[in-house]
């Protein structure tokens, strides 16, 4: 796993909430996201952006959010806003931005440049303020790579945003996720070469708690690093599958000590409870320790 802290941070949920609310933002906290996504794009109506950045701002300046992750999604760069997002953002404190609508490595180093200018007006610390993309259509899947691999120092990871992305496709939501599936798998792909993390989509159905379930599942065996959430209620869920089982922690622990020892004796093939090891299953095993570790329910010592 990467040694940068930015990458190694938990964020198995990110839950977006309209900045244009103060009373829903202000104590956010104690839902328990690992990363709350404070909205300026469309949950802000746009006779509103102003009083939307003007909420947030006070919450990010008065409200003690106890550790948890704070991420501003900006506008879009074909809006009037952005830039005024990003500079509030910044002053703010903000931990991060997403970058709404991320098509092509130009809009990255276009939104590196403008954090940039916001650093020094506002006395930041240079590089302080991360950032992610939202990838929301073919184009931006096409180019995923180039993106994740744009300003490294401050990239974090990327998002697809299923409605626009299916949208963009001509298709609709379907329960088994063939209609998104090469968007995710694509994105997924280009994240991980790049080093980068990579989120899934929301799971609009509030009621249908099996179905967030089932597809938590499905997109935590393809990879993913965790999903963004609309709602409180889906946090539970989505937590306890991204959490390694006991089960999983003890087989890790077995594989990351054997691998240990055996490296030490120049020993590169081994077995243990009967299964054969080699350099390939380490990292897959560290990311489970390291998972474990950040959930608060490892008690180990490796």
């Amino acid at each position: 796993m990467t040694k940068n802290k930015n990458l190694t941070r938990l964020r198995r949920t990110m839950m977006f909430l309209s900045a244009q609310r103060p009373g829903l933002i202000k104590d956010a906290y104690i839902y328990g996201a690992d990363s709350l996504l404070l909205d300026l794009e469309d949950a802000v109506a746009e006779n509103q952006k102003d009083s939307a950045r003007f909420s947030l701002y006070n919450a990010l300046t008065t409200v003690d959010y106890r550790g948890t992750e704070r991420i501003v999604r900006i506008n879009a760069l074909d809006t009037p806003h952005w830039e005024e997002d990003i500079r509030v953002a910044v002053a703010g404190g903000a931990d991060g931005i997403r970058i709404a609508k991320c098509e092509r490595k130009q809009d990255v180093i276009t939104v590196c440049e403008k954090i940039e200018q916001a650093e020094e007006e506002f006395k930041k610390e240079p590089g302080s303020t991360l950032i992610m993309a939202a990838l929301e259509s073919p184009l931006a899947i096409i180019n995923a790579y180039e993106i994740c691999t744009t300003c490294p120092e401050r990239m974090i990871g990327v998002a697809i945003s299923g409605g626009d992305y299916r949208k963009s496709m001509g298709t609709k939501y379907y329960p088994d996720g063939n209609e998104i599936f090469a968007g995710r798998a694509n994105m997924l792909i280009a994240a991980r070469a790049a080093g980068v993390q990579c989120f899934d989509t929301v799971f609009t159905d509030l009621d249908d708690e099996e179905g967030l379930r089932r597809e938590t599942q499905f997109i935590k065996e393809m990879g993913f690093d965790g999903k963004s959430l609309i709602s409180p209620k889906q946090i539970k869920i989505v937590h306890e599958i991204f959490t390694p089982t006991e089960k999983e922690i003890r087989s890790a622990e077995k594989i990351v000590r054997a691998w240990r020892e055996n490296e030490s004796k120049g020993v590169g093939v081994f077995t243990v409870d009967g299964k054969m090891i080699d350099i390939a299953f380490i990292p897959g095993a560290e990311r489970i320790i390291e998972l474990a570790k950040a959930s608060g329910v490892y008690e180990g010592d490796l």
